[in-house]
């Protein structure tokens, strides 16, 4: 099974930045695009990011739009969230996954690992 592993997240001020990244290893499954999708407390799980391998196209959620910036090394099965100005709703749990396109929304198409936590204070 692939295996996935977020990393860079942390407490930081409302207005900083984070750069979490996320190292994909084992088996691989055919996929086209990876995303970051993010669940704070209480709420579902919800999309983020998702980067396009084959032409690195990008996809964000308006609610992150020209703050967070996605990108990904496919020789290395490696993936990126650079987030700035960042808001206290901003705070959750950072999942990263091969992700797919149906009926209309971004879904992760292999598992949900541990994630990473960011916090953002106020």
């Amino acid at each position: 099974q692939v295996q996935l592993v977020e990393s860079g997240g942390g407490l930081v001020q409302a207005g900083g930045s984070l750069r979490l990244s996320c190292a994909a290893s084992g088996r691989t499954v055919s996929t086209n695009a990876m995303g970051w999708f993010r669940q704070a407390p209480g709420k579902e799980r919800e999309f983020v990011a998702v980067i396009k391998w084959s032409d690195g196209s990008t996809y964000y959620s308006d609610s992150v739009k020209g703050r967070f910036t996605i990108s990904g090394d496919s020789a290395k099965n490696a993936v990126y969230l650079q987030m700035n100005r960042l808001k206290p709703e901003d705070t959750a749990v950072y999942y990263c996954n091969p992700a797919g396109k149906y009926a209309g929304s971004w879904v992760g198409m292999v598992y949900w690992g541990k994630g990473t936590l960011v916090t953002v204070s106020s």
